[in-house]
């Protein structure tokens, strides 16, 4: 016995420094520099003013065996993707600390290195702060902003909700107003509290929304954030070239949707930018639809309407095709009609112009294409003519969330903004509803299309349904499997 407790003792001590050194493994993101943090938290110290602070809440940790995803504005101001942190931003000195919390030896036994209090020259090193402090250092620090000696300096923290992932700021207020209306639940939001705690434990503060700032900057993408976004397309594209590859009559919705995330972690992303929306025939009529539990008929249309989480960005890309692989006569003229309209769009796109002006300018253009042009059905003329005086075909931005922060319609466009041309329309007799969805990036003379290599001309996606997809390739099994 003695004996075989020497050699186990022997064992741990020779795998020791293998241990220690999967613990000291990190991992931060390599997207942005120090510079990038630091001009993003400048750009807040300048909009708060000299006698402000702005405190941000990162990301709770997860409950489940899902991985810890930071929320978007707290990653956006210093990378870090560390549970339960906290950036406080001193107006008055210029000053940006982290709090964390300690390090958890026996967590990161199974975990690896968790970035934590102790990682103090680290994180310094990686997010360009000024310190890094215990989260239990946090309401002293509070108190020393300016308590002491009045006046309080206002406070500033974001009150919309935060996005962690597969969530946009639209869906998560919706979400917390049907929470709010069930008398069995009614929890306010993580963000709602977080001020209820500042209002009672440090009522001297002035609390005002950092939101709108945050969301001023988001708006405005860098050129390293479009090229994240570019890639994010890139994946999204590929996976909609593989669905469309696959696509025959009987397959499922839902195998359509496994073939997509193969190609998203194929290329290194990390899930969803949301739940995709892939439907077949009426389904489609559904916006959200997101069931995705039934067959694709012949002689249907499907749409699929899917992007991935890259590097905490994502995109937003729709195409439709036939389910056989073959448009017919009228599915050809209401898409050719919606391809028609995304071009119209797409050229009128441009800095110092508005999305009122581009919807009229295009407008305009697609009156004149319909001239000389008929279509099977006279609800199919009706939808087509109504939709010249739609304003959704020009939609909502992108970013870091798929429905991004920050407007872009009514508003003068510039150079670094990213949203959707997404044309569409309905056709309730049938409940046949048709759209193509492509991302814009305002150039400094234009507009680039960052989803132009998907196909969408219909000849196109025919010749592309003609190859044989991953589905065809290592198709399902019946099962249970049979031995």
């Amino acid at each position: 016995m003695k004996q075989r407790i020497a050699v186990y003792q022997l064992v741990l001590f020779l795998m020791a420094p293998a241990y220690a050194f999967a613990q000291d493994k990190y991992y931060f993101q390599t997207d942005f520099t120090v510079d990038d943090f630091t001009a993003r938290r400048a750009n807040i110290f300048d909009k708060i003013g000299n006698n402000a602070i702005a405190l941000l809440q990162g990301a709770s940790g997860v409950t489940d065996f899902s991985v810890f995803r930071q929320s978007n504005s707290f990653y956006y101001l210093c990378g870090l993707e560390t549970a339960h942190a906290y950036l406080l931003l001193n107006g008055r000195n210029k000053t940006a600390t982290i709090y964390l919390p300690h390090r958890d030896a026996g967590r990161e036994r199974g975990e690896g290195k968790i970035l934590s209090a102790e990682d103090v020259d680290i994180i310094k090193k990686l997010t360009g702060v000024n310190q890094v402090r215990g989260v239990e250092f946090l309401s002293i620090d509070l108190v020393g902003t300016g308590l002491i000696r009045p006046p309080a300096p206002l406070l500033f923290t974001p009150l919309n909700p935060a996005e962690t992932g597969m969530d946009s700021r639209d869906e998560l207020l919706r979400g917390q107003a049907r929470r709010s209306s069930d008398p069995w639940d009614g929890r306010p939001t993580r963000e709602a509290r977080f001020r209820h705690l500042l209002n009672i434990r440090s009522p001297q503060f002035e609390i005002r929304d950092l939101s709108p700032i945050l969301d001023a900057m988001r708006l405005i993408k860098s050129k390293k954030e479009i090229e994240i976004i570019r890639k994010a397309t890139e994946i999204a594209g590929l996976a909609i070239i593989e669905a469309m590859r696959s696509t025959r009559p009987g397959i499922y919705e839902y195998q359509l949707d496994a073939a997509a995330k193969y190609i998203f972690f194929l290329n290194g992303a990390r899930g969803d930018g949301y739940a995709s929306i892939i439907g077949g025939g009426t389904n489609a009529w559904m916006g959200h639809y997101f069931h995705k539990t039934d067959k694709l008929n012949d002689g249907d249309l499907v749409l699929m309407d899917y992007a991935p989480d890259y590097h905490y960005y994502t995109s937003d890309v729709t195409r439709m095709w036939p389910v056989n692989g073959k448009y017919s006569k009228s599915q050809r003229q209401l898409c050719n009609y919606i391809l028609a309209y995304r071009d119209a769009l797409f050229k009128y796109v441009k800095p110092g112009i508005t999305s009122n002006d581009v919807l009229d300018l295009a407008a305009k253009d697609m009156e004149k294409y319909l001239i000389g042009k008929t279509f099977e059905k006279p609800s199919h003329l009706k939808a087509v003519k109504e939709g010249l005086n739609f304003r959704g075909h020009f939609q909502h931005s992108v970013g870091m969330a798929v429905h991004d922060v920050g407007r872009v319609r009514g508003v003068t466009l510039q150079p670094g903004m990213v949203f959707t041309i997404d044309p569409m329309i309905w056709i309730p007799e049938e409940k046949l509803y048709v759209r193509m969805e492509d991302v814009a990036v305002v150039t400094s003379d234009g507009v680039e299309n960052l989803s132009a290599f998907v196909p969408s001309k219909l000849d196109d996606i025919e010749r592309m349904m003609k190859e044989n997809g991953v589905i065809q390739f290592r198709p399902p099994l019946s099962l249970p499997i049979k031995k």
